[in-house]
């Protein structure tokens, strides 16, 4: 499986990962022009070999038009920026699933609507021409998973808009919520909202290393100097046989009614279980009862602990570890005589997979008195 996995060793910020897999890019004085092309106003993007600790790798520069003293925005949100960007729509996407990311953690944590929020770094733009150039990294990289280490946050205080904050900062405390996170005793902001907030929406797992057979290397350095390296290093590389550590979570139950126990298995699909089903078992005295299983990733083990806890009448819940392996999923739209209908595709290890959505399927048969068996005869084939 195609796979990146990102070092954090010395934190993150956007135009450090932005630099990092700029490394990776088959040919990035190409992809610089295109990004700088894409539209971002008063925006121009260049890249330097610099070197940290005796460590070389490249440094990214946003360089950003002033008017009157302030950066040029052109008057648009954020938001309306990305929108207008010359780039695919799933980079469009992407981008702005991010920069929600950053705007609701300012929000929440300053108590103010999202139109009112200051990004705490240097301003918007630098923020939305990290998040654009990395978002636009990903989609031409493609990598099947994604991976990071544990994030070093750093530690100390920070200068921002709203004065003298900790480190990390609010809205950094606040995005990394359920992600593993540290300091080594750096006085120094190591991971910003911007970088956050892009690691939060790629990785699929904060994690050690895995076993990986390394294609190519790249180190995206930071502004500041330090006694380590300050730098996120970028490997991309085959980890086929590898899986995603998650959690089973289980209890039995031999006195709910079957309408609590489907309300608690939709509440944990819907906070972010991986799976949640039940099995049929036999308990003591002769009892008929259920197993109660949640699949979820290690992240969010205590939430879902505390949820099975809450809606279920259960006293206790085993744990077990293991590793789950799954296909990459995409979806796609084929038009067929009944009007669009999604498709899901899913691919890896060797294997592709495709079946048209049951809702969708289900919705058509319903509509013309169908049978679902004629209706997926009537589409053509996948």
């Amino acid at each position: 499986m195609r796979t990146l996995y990102l070092e954090c060793n010395m934190g993150a910020a956007g135009d450090m990962l932005m630099a990092a897999l700029l490394e990776l890019h088959d040919d990035p004085k190409d992809f610089l022009n295109r990004l700088n092309g894409a539209g971002i106003p008063g925006v121009t993007i260049t890249s330097e070999p610099a070197a940290k600790c005796g460590i070389t790798g490249t440094h990214i520069n946003v360089d950003i038009a002033r008017l009157n003293g302030h950066h040029h925005v052109g008057g648009h949100a954020p938001a309306d920026i990305i929108n207008h960007l010359k780039i695919p729509d799933t980079v469009k996407k992407n981008a702005l699933e991010v920069y929600k990311i950053i705007a609701d953690a300012e929000s929440h944590v300053h108590g103010v609507p999202v139109s009112q929020i200051h990004f705490h770094e240097l301003g918007e733009m630098d923020a939305i021409a990290d998040i654009t150039g990395v978002c636009m990294l990903m989609e031409e990289l493609a990598p099947e998973l994604v991976l990071a280490s544990p994030i070093n946050v750093g530690s100390g205080q920070v200068n921002c808009a709203h004065g003298i904050l900790p480190v990390p900062a609010p809205a950094t405390a606040h995005i990394l919520q359920n992600v593993p996170i540290y300091n080594d005793e750096i006085k120094s902001e190591l991971c910003t909202p911007t970088g956050a907030a892009l690691l939060k929406y790629f990785a699929r797992e904060f994690c050690k290393m895995p076993v990986i057979s390394v294609a190519k290397l790249g180190y995206g350095l930071g502004k500041k100097d330090f006694e380590k390296a300050n730098c996120v290093r970028a490997y991309l590389g085959n980890t086929d046989s590898i899986g995603e550590e998650v959690v089973e979570l289980i209890c039995n139950l031999d006195d709910m009614t079957p309408e609590a126990i489907a309300f608690a298995q939709q509440l944990l699909s819907q906070e972010g279980a991986l799976d949640v089903y039940t099995a049929p078992i036999g308990m003591k005295k002769g009892r008929p009862g259920l197993m109660f299983t949640c699949l979820c990733n290690t992240g969010i083990k205590d939430k879902m602990l505390s949820l099975i806890f809450k809606h279920t009448t259960t006293l206790g819940i085993r744990e077990h570890n293991c590793r789950r392996y799954a296909l990459q999923k995409e979806h796609t739209e084929i038009q067929t005589e009944f009007g669009a209908v999604r498709v899901k595709t899913s691919r890896g290890f060797g294997v592709v997979k495709s079946k048209p959505e049951y809702e969708d399927i289900a919705g058509i048969a319903r509509e013309k008195g169908m049978s679902i068996r004629d209706v997926l005869k009537a589409i053509p084939p996948l």
